[in-house]
């Protein structure tokens, strides 16, 4: 009997231990960094390319806007994923948006909301896309699971950015075919 109660109070600790943890870190923030050898407008371009989402964010299936006009503030989407073989929605609301530089994003679930912002900054001929994410766990369950997962969590944001930055670097597809076809009639006159 005397086991028996150890046993029931080092759980009933750990218990506490594990809720603790949501109250002393209840987000958890990262960034995470890669460079591409193209400008930032055909990076960008690459980027809100929606053909080529899942082929860098891990587990996209599609969007499907719910109001507002996409790609502009305010724009609110579902985003579906796969995670682990089920289909997880979770909401997207876009909170500022500046083409070939920046776009901040609020995502929101169940389990957990996610501010994210992603940017776009030339710098020696390169761009460097850097993505910032600040995730907070709904309920103290979700807070304490938040605060033990931030290096999974950074981990496949860097995953999602390599993704991305091999989509761009490897970019064959011309976005821009009129401002081309403008630069070869001013080579021609």
């Amino acid at each position: 009997m005397k086991i028996l109660k150890y046993i029931l109070a080092i759980i009933l600790i750990l218990v506490i231990l594990f809720l603790l943890l949501g109250v002393f870190r209840p987000s958890v923030s990262y960034e995470c960094e890669v460079s591409v050898n193209k400008s930032p407008k055909e990076s960008w371009a690459v980027m809100n390319d929606q053909d080529k989402l899942s082929k860098w964010i891990k587990g996209y299936k599609r969007s499907e806007l719910v109001s507002g006009t996409a790609q502009t503030v305010g724009a609110v989407s579902n985003v579906f994923v796969d995670d682990r073989g089920k289909e997880m929605m979770m909401t997207e609301t876009i909170k500022s948006v500046e083409e070939n530089s920046h776009l901040e994003m609020e995502f929101s679930m169940d389990f957990m909301n996610m501010d994210y912002k992603i940017s776009f900054n030339e710098e020696d001929n390169m761009t460097i896309i850097k993505s910032n994410s600040v995730t907070t766990g709904n309920g103290m369950f979700a807070k304490s699971m938040i605060a033990l997962m931030p290096s999974a969590m950074k981990a496949q944001e860097q995953e999602n950015l390599e993704n991305l930055k091999k989509l761009i670097d490897s970019n064959t597809k011309n976005y821009f075919p009129v401002e081309e076809a403008a630069i070869e009639q001013l080579i021609e006159d």
